[in-house]
């Protein structure tokens, strides 16, 4: 093991696999981690960026989808929510692949892959086309989703646990905001009249270009490996199903949102798509910039305190929402949806921050020291954040079912605000129960065959 004052130094970028890695020595960090972290990094969000774009693509794609194509809203919404599905499945794979290629062979084979769907989705754009075709194509986009659950399984592994919440913030913010360059750029577009083709082909050389930039500047660590045993016992912990559950109060909302946002406002208040274009990059931009905040805020205030009071500020928000729809005011409803979005940004940062740190303290209740503790957290919150990641997104799927039976049986989407208000008091409490409630008792949760050890207060994670 290295020592303490010592500093292992990577090998250069042409041997592609750092054999040793110890970002949590602070010697080692300084004089060469940080900076081969950071160039990491920036390369990951690069691509995982072109990925959230490609997922949701649909997102404007239906935008452009008039009367001539055959489509009600019901289908369009069906069409949205089995993309968004295929994207949150593909990510429990798509954890275990950096694993097993590395992370920087991986970014590359996971870029290239966003040429399938989205030169498909070239070929049969235009009126005519089957909605079975639209919507297997469509299936096809759900890959790009997946970048987002291999590019943080990568990126939590190059940095410590004192920079984690900034780090993952910065990633999947770099991602998210890939939501709303795609649809600005569909602003553009329809602006200047232009197709959904002329959409997909500005991606088709930027894909290009992300997996080339990922294959001159990225590296492989040698020590993230696949740890069945870790999968398991991260899917045997309560922690990972709560977290995912709160994960599915912010990402959920943020993916579900960005997906439906554009075809409420068509549906509900019939605006165009060019008037509907102008407002829906909007709130997944300033919700994509705001969660390396939430993360920020996590690390100084702990991530549970932020979650709880973000839960009170969405279900305020969403209130709102539900009276700007009853009284069909477009501009309350349109500034409500987007601060719904902000939220779930914060929220999407500081949910996440959490997931390191918890089971950092059950390490730590354990009785683990030093690295010991750092390892086995870095083993369960690895293995975790695939699956907290997936369940997360599945949030989007019932976000935009809940939008389709709304509008079906309502002609609106109230209905789907009630719900959505009643799920954010859930995820509050649970958040409140498990990780901040002074009184109860301090234990892990845990399953039925695992023995209870004394809980350390999670309040700071």
């Amino acid at each position: 093991m290295t020592g303490p004052g010592t500093a292992p130094v990577p090998p250069s970028k042409g041997g592609r696999w750092i054999r040793q890695w110890d970002p949590e020595n602070e010697t080692f960090w300084k004089e060469t981690g940080e900076k081969v972290a950071r160039r990491n990094l920036f390369f990951s969000v690069l691509s995982e960026h072109i990925g959230f774009s490609i997922w949701t693509l649909w997102s404007v794609l239906v935008l452009f989808m008039g009367p001539e194509y055959g489509l009600t809203p019901a289908d369009k919404f069906m069409l949205t929510s089995m993309v968004t599905l295929v994207g949150a499945v593909v990510r429990v794979p798509y954890t275990f692949a950096v694993a097993i290629f590395g992370g920087r062979n991986w970014t590359i084979i996971s870029a290239a892959l966003l040429l399938v769907p989205t030169v498909a989705a070239f070929t049969v754009m235009e009126p005519g086309t089957s909605f079975s075709t639209f919507l297997l194509v469509g299936l096809l986009a759900g890959v790009g989703g997946g970048n987002f659950a291999s590019s943080m399984t990568n990126i939590n592994a190059f940095f410590p646990l004192r920079k984690k919440g900034w780090a993952l913030g910065l990633n999947a913010g770099g991602g998210n905001i890939g939501v709303p360059v795609a649809q600005l750029v569909a602003l553009a577009i329809i602006g200047a009249g232009g197709g959904p083709r002329v959409l997909l082909g500005i991606y088709i050389p930027l894909i290009v270009v992300a997996a080339v930039m990922a294959a001159l500047f990225m590296d492989n660590l040698e020590h993230v490996k696949n740890d069945t045993g870790a999968a398991k016992d991260a899917a045997r912990d309560g922690h990972t199903w709560i977290m995912s559950l709160l994960y599915v109060g912010t990402f959920g909302s943020f993916i579900g949102y960005s997906f439906a946002f554009g075809q409420v406002l068509q549906n509900q208040f019939g605006r165009t798509p060019l008037e509907a274009a102008y407002v829906t990059f909007l709130g997944p931009l300033l919700g994509s910039l705001i969660r390396p905040v939430g993360g920020r805020l996590a690390d100084r205030y702990g991530g549970a305190r932020i979650s709880l009071w973000n839960y009170v500020a969405m279900g305020l928000a969403t209130a709102v929402l539900i009276g700007a729809s009853m009284e069909k005011s477009l501009t309350l409803f349109t500034g409500a949806f987007v601060v719904l979005f902000v939220l779930s940004g914060l929220g999407n940062g500081s949910t996440f921050k959490m997931i390191p740190g918890i089971f950092q303290n059950k390490a730590l209740a354990k009785g683990l020291q030093g690295e010991e503790a750092a390892a086995y957290g870095r083993r369960l919150s690895g293995a975790s954040m695939g699956l907290i990641g997936a369940v997360g997104a599945l949030g989007g799927v019932g976000i935009n079912l809940a939008f389709r039976q709304s509008f079906l049986s309502y002609g609106s989407g109230t209905g789907a605000f009630v719900a959505f208000l009643a799920f954010y008091a859930v995820c509050f409490v649970v958040t409140w129960a498990v990780y901040l409630r002074r009184t109860a008792p301090r234990v892990p949760v845990t399953t039925a065959t695992s023995e209870a050890k004394p809980q350390l207060s999670y309040a700071e994670v």
